[in-house]
């Protein structure tokens, strides 16, 4: 019996388990997507390529296995690079699948022609061609174990033309075993490698333990925890790990972040990079004399980063973490810390009043320190919280907790601006049930502003609150070329699309708002709130650059 190659590609992708996907149609493609509906598989459309690979990295976060996006060829398909390499950097597990032009006229000039391969390989860790249909399902296996072999991150197939058309004998398609979980490679620690760590800790007087998200991936929040508890040391997570352990547990100081990097004399570095992040684990970030413990999956980066690794562990960060958990029961380690994480509780104590009262400011226009104080205050505790833009990213970062693994999404180290708005939307597809709040810089909201429609089609109730505080970053000299957007009721906009809106300029209404809000969510629509706020407020937050936006 003969098989169009094209409904191989939907019968593949659901034998590895896909239940959502996120694409914009186009040729030729749409034998594909069409497929992929036939079996059952929740597509969702979108307003652009580049918002579908992000609403796969957001749901890919979410679910700790990979997202699936899809586009057309040419510029369809170049159009999910941005994503793509936001994944890239971000180590997030993505498969996107591109049209291309027939594989018979290559060299002729054919329709959107172009080389996808060499266009993505750059952007991926992994991009191939399928020739011959009958290795479509075979390849997308492929491209599942590679998004989640060692560090994940984002892989591509290209799918010509000609190719999809095809039609084949279906026993003459081979069909691999999906890549399940269970057989996703995770290696342990040497012991001798745990007994050295160990050494190391009873050696230290001020340790504490820095994560990302390869806490995320390895699916390792329960034993980071626990490790945390038997070491008794301070942690600290990158923004894209936040949740792992709840930022209000009894060891953690958010407020003397700096203070404790600084003086550390121990570092466990876990399934996170020493980037510009953190400094690369350098002065003057960290003390000079600071040693470094580093536990990655990926053996290039068990010692790298410049800064003084005196032991690199290549190893998954559950296996580890729980191994690392067993050798310290019963040495009452905590104990030896009581001091180091006395000094760190009381300046965080300390400074939650004066926190509290720069979050609780009256001013007009609005502060964006005062939005986000009544986010936090509003949100639920288990809530997906997706931050975007610049000023409100970092007065977000420095003021609103996350208590839940992955519950805390923004554009990662790449910094790539736009993600919150698909971000929101491919969480809410990832966990319908989860209340999702995205809070938007307004240039960043423009930049997929249109993917409300597709929150409003695809019945995806999130809630948008934008921090209008009219154009790119806060320019309190007035000096930045341009900056100045003006003061867009955006509000208008998502009411013409079908989303719940309002606009407010007063602090004390932006609560009843979010309530309404909140109501209107509840009852299944999308809703925005446009708030405006300050634009001389800039955010203070480490010099990662030579320059400033």
């Amino acid at each position: 019996m003969k098989i169009k190659a094209h409904d191989l590609v939907g019968r593949a992708l659901k034998r590895q388990g896909v239940d959502t996907a996120f694409f914009l149609m186009g040729g030729p493609m749409l034998g594909a997507m069409s497929s992929c509906i036939a079996e059952g598989i929740r597509m969702i459309d979108v307003r652009h390529e580049q918002a579908a690979a992000f609403m796969a990295q957001a749901y890919a976060r979410l679910r700790a296995r990979p997202g699936v996006c899809m586009a057309a060829s040419g510029p369809g398909a170049i159009n999910l690079t941005t994503g793509l390499a936001n994944a890239l950097v971000d180590c997030a597990p993505v498969v996107a699948l591109g049209g291309a032009s027939p594989v018979a006229q290559f060299g002729r000039g054919a329709f959107q022609e172009i080389d996808q391969i060499a266009i993505m390989r750059p952007v991926t860790k992994w991009a191939e061609r399928v020739y011959d249909p009958r290795r479509i399902p075979e390849l997308i296996d492929v491209a599942f174990r590679q998004a989640m072999a060692g560090k994940p991150g984002p892989v591509y197939l290209d799918l010509p033309g000609d190719v999809l058309h095809m039609e084949v004998e279906e026993e003459a398609v081979a069909w691999p075993a999906p890549a399940a979980p269970e057989a996703i490679a995770r290696p342990a620690a040497p012991p001798e490698a745990i007994a050295r760590a160990v050494a190391l800790l009873e050696e230290a007087e001020r340790p504490l333990v820095i994560t990302g998200s390869g806490i995320l991936y390895a699916q390792a929040a329960r034993e980071l925890q626990e490790f945390v508890e038997a070491a008794g040391i301070p942690f600290y997570t990158t923004p894209q790990g936040r949740g792992a352990v709840p930022d209000d547990h009894e060891y953690s100081y958010p407020r003397m972040r700096s203070t404790a990097l600084r003086e550390a004399d121990l570092v466990f570095v876990v399934g996170t990079r020493l980037n510009y992040v953190i400094g690369h684990g350098r002065p003057p970030r960290f003390s000079p004399s600071a040693r470094f413990v580093r536990i990655d999956i990926d053996p290039a980066e068990a010692n790298a980063g410049g800064a003084n690794v005196v032991l690199g562990i290549c190893a998954d960060a559950r296996a580890a973490l729980a191994q690392f958990a067993a050798a310290l029961r019963g040495r009452n380690t905590p104990a030896r810390f009581a001091d180091w994480r006395g000094r760190l509780a009381r300046g965080d104590r300390e400074r939650i009043a004066a926190n509290e009262e720069k979050l609780s400011t009256g001013q007009t226009p609005i502060h964006p320190l005062r939005l986000c104080k009544e986010v936090r205050d509003f949100m639920d505790r288990d809530a997906i919280l997706v931050v975007d833009g610049q000023e409100i990213l970092n007065y977000g970062r420095q003021s609103i907790g996350t208590f839940v693994p992955g519950h805390r999404l923004n554009s990662g180290p790449f910094g790539t601006m736009g993600v919150g708005l698909p971000f929101g939307i491919g969480a809410k597809a990832a966990k319908p049930e989860a209340q999702v709040i995205v809070l938007h810089g307004d240039g960043s909201f423009g930049l997929n502003a249109m993917e409300l429609d597709t929150a409003v089609r695809h019945r995806l109730p999130i809630l948008v609150v934008i921090s209008l505080n009219g154009g790119w970053t806060a320019d309190p000299a007035g000096n930045k070329p341009g900056r100045n957007l003006g003061y867009t009721r955006y509000d208008r906009m998502a009411e013409a699309l079908g989303c719940h809106a309002e606009y407010v300029e007063d602090p004390e209404a932006i609560r009843p708002a979010l309530e309404r809000a909140r109501r209107a969510v509840a009852e299944g629509k999308v809703a925005v709130v446009n708030v405006l706020t300050d634009a001389r407020a800039r955010a203070q937050t480490a010099d990662f650059t030579a320059y400033t936006t």
